[in-house]
């Protein structure tokens, strides 16, 4: 789960990381309010949207006084802003985050990521801050400094210091660089994030840190921990189908394509949306129904997917393994009559009562194609999509 940066900076503050003075509106009037209330001699509008490069996009700007500032937040709220982040569609600016100015000496990177490979976190730090760490990894690898960090252990003081060293800092700046990297890590683990990253992480003249921009995201898995941290979700910036999935227990997310897939199992998912780009096609989601596909789970499926206007024909493949492919069947045919669909549907389903769900398919007087294995299956959806109407 993404968070605003305004929350992410409220969490790292509980753990003694410095951040600037800020409080988030929600309409032009209330931005005047703040930044008087504030006192703020400079004042910065951040656009709140989960997405980076808001500054050369239009959502970053500075301001004078609290009058420029009410009409400069007149013209952002609102505003479809588009980065590389957001892609083609953008995001609509609803909140906006007002703050003090800064000034900078000097620009850092202090990030920490899951690496899945390694199956650990990553520490990297960096002196190209203030610009994306992926743009610095493709140019400039050798300018990224990484400890691997080991769970039991936790960070280490030697490896702050190693990275604080990295980073360029000397004396009483060093010393606060260790607390701050060894604070970063203690937030990283207490919040579950799967990223937490300061961009940039700035020297201010007279020689402290600041993070000047956050970026957390919280493992879905363990919000049950985080009541806190789950009230701060903002579903107004998630796509609408994944927020309906989300609560019927179904793992979707929206890709560009086609051919809409229904499958139990995110690895079945995976393969299903492969097999059908290899056949020609392009799947238009991921759609995981869990393990146990019920009539119930298939007809939230259904209604979620046909919600996406590009799908014109939708891929089901079950593995009956805890549920048996006869109830699959039928909760397919049950879900296809209760909506409606239009559109053609092709069923795989393999496993425990297999023969039996596709004999049901075939005598339901609906017109599905049924496929023996997950090769066949994407044949049949391409031939759907390829037949003329």
């Amino acid at each position: 789960m993404k968070i605003h940066e305004y929350q992410a900076k409220e969490l790292l503050a509980r753990y003694g990381i410095p951040v600037q003075r800020g409080a988030v509106a929600f309409k032009p009037r209330e931005v005047r309010r703040l930044a008087e209330k504030m006192a703020l001699k400079e004042i910065v509008l951040k656009a709140q949207v989960h997405a980076g490069g808001r500054g050369k996009a239009g959502g970053i700007k500075l301001l004078h006084s609290p009058a420029e500032a009410e009409d400069a937040a007149a013209k952002m709220f609102g505003m479809r802003l588009v980065t590389p982040q957001t892609g083609a569609e953008g995001k609509i600016v609803r909140r906006i985050l007002v703050t003090e100015a800064a000034e900078i000496s000097r620009e850092l990177y202090a990030g920490i990521v899951l690496d899945r490979a390694r199956r650990q976190l990553v520490f990297m730090v960096s002196q190209a801050g203030g610009v994306e760490i992926e743009k610095v990894a493709e140019e400039s690898p050798e300018k990224i400094i990484k400890e691997y960090v080991d769970r039991a252990a936790g960070l280490q003081p030697f490896q702050a210091r190693r990275m604080a060293f990295a980073l360029g800092l000397t004396g009483p700046l060093f010393r606060e660089g260790v607390r701050l990297l060894l604070a970063l890590y203690e937030a990283c683990i207490q919040c579950d994030a799967s990223l937490l990253e300061i961009n940039p992480l700035v020297v201010t003249p007279d020689q402290k840190l600041l993070a000047l921009d956050v970026k957390l995201n919280v493992d879905d898995n363990a919000l049950f921990r985080h009541p806190d941290i789950q009230e701060m979700r903002d579903t107004g910036e998630e796509d609408p189908l994944e927020v309906e999935a989300s609560s019927s227990n179904l793992n979707y997310i929206k890709l560009d394509g086609n051919v809409g897939c229904m499958v139990n199992g995110a690895g079945l998912a995976m393969a299903t949306m492969d097999i059908i780009k290899l056949a020609g096609a392009e799947p238009a989601n991921f759609l995981d129904v869990g393990g146990g596909a019920s009539a119930e789970t298939v007809e939230n499926g259904f209604r979620i997917i046909l919600s996406d206007r590009n799908v014109r024909a939708v891929l089901i493949n079950i593995f009956g393994g805890i549920v048996r492919c006869d109830r699959v069947a039928r909760g397919v045919i049950e879900a296809s009559k209760k909506i409606g669909v239009t559109i053609p549907v092709v069923v795989r389903l393999a496993g425990t009562n297999a023969e039996e769900a596709a004999l049901l398919l075939q005598q339901s007087g609906m017109n599905f194609g049924v496929a023996r294995d997950l090769a066949q299956a994407a044949e049949l959806v391409v031939a759907a999509l390829n037949k003329p109407n």
